[in-house]
């Protein structure tokens, strides 16, 4: 990948041969970066596409850059969706966040459990922890980050051909690691205070397997950045 500046702008088209860069991006380009007629960039819509274009009129507000290529990565072909407990410290949530992005993760959602702390969720705050990371892993594909869910609405609103589900309760469980290795994967994993038995009854009654993420009792977000590393790289 080269060296040239990388931003996101989600409402690029394809078929555009010009575009106008969102004045964040345009600021940033002019601005901060002194860029002028003729330098290049790569621009991202996080959905696959990488554009390479060329500024051809500078403007700190309204900058106009000219299409010279585009590529496009097709859709990550394995499925990883970390389904994790909304944490009481915002900064330790969006650490996780910023880690799954980093590493691949397609999907994200937000459990809201019975032993929750925090049922809120500032999502264009969010968002733009996803976009930051984006950029700086220099990827084209954006995770989606849904709405919160309760443990019994994540079952039936995102099904997934393997169901997983980290808890500390004791019990046989599969270490994640020796799991199958699938590309559509789902797996949940507790906030502080863990799940309760009911949402664990409900993810088994699901078909959900049980795993285990170590010998130690991990941090909520610390065990999903444990799991989107090893489902995301799993061959």
């Amino acid at each position: 990948m080269s060296a040239l500046p990388y931003f996101f702008e989600p409402t690029i088209q394809q078929s555009s041969t010009h575009f106008e860069l969102s004045e964040v991006t345009s600021k940033h380009c002019i601005q901060v970066l002194r860029m002028r007629a003729g330098e290049s960039l790569h621009l991202t819509d996080g959905i696959g596409n990488l554009y390479t274009a060329s500024i051809v009129e500078p403007d700190k507000k309204k900058t106009v850059v000219k299409i010279e290529l585009v590529v496009h990565t097709p859709a990550p072909t394995k499925n990883v969706c970390i389904a994790i407990g909304l944490l009481k410290n915002t900064s330790r949530f969006e650490w996780f966040l910023e880690k799954a992005t980093e590493m691949g993760v397609t999907k994200i959602v937000p459990l809201i459990c019975e032993r929750s702390e925090r049922s809120n969720l500032k999502e264009e705050r969010m968002r733009g922890v996803l976009v930051a990371a984006l950029i700086q892993s220099k990827q084209t594909w954006l995770p989606i980050l849904t709405e919160p869910l309760s443990v019994a609405a994540f079952i039936k609103k995102h099904p997934a051909a393997q169901g997983l589900i980290a808890h500390c309760e004791d019990g046989n469980k599969t270490a994640l690691n020796e799991v199958p290795n699938s590309n559509d994967c789902s797996i949940l994993i507790g906030p502080e205070g863990d799940f309760t038995p009911s949402e664990i009854e409900a993810a088994l009654a699901a078909n959900y397997l049980p795993v285990s993420l170590g010998n130690t009792r991990l941090r909520t977000e610390t065990a999903g950045m444990v799991a989107a590393a090893l489902l995301v790289f799993k061959n």
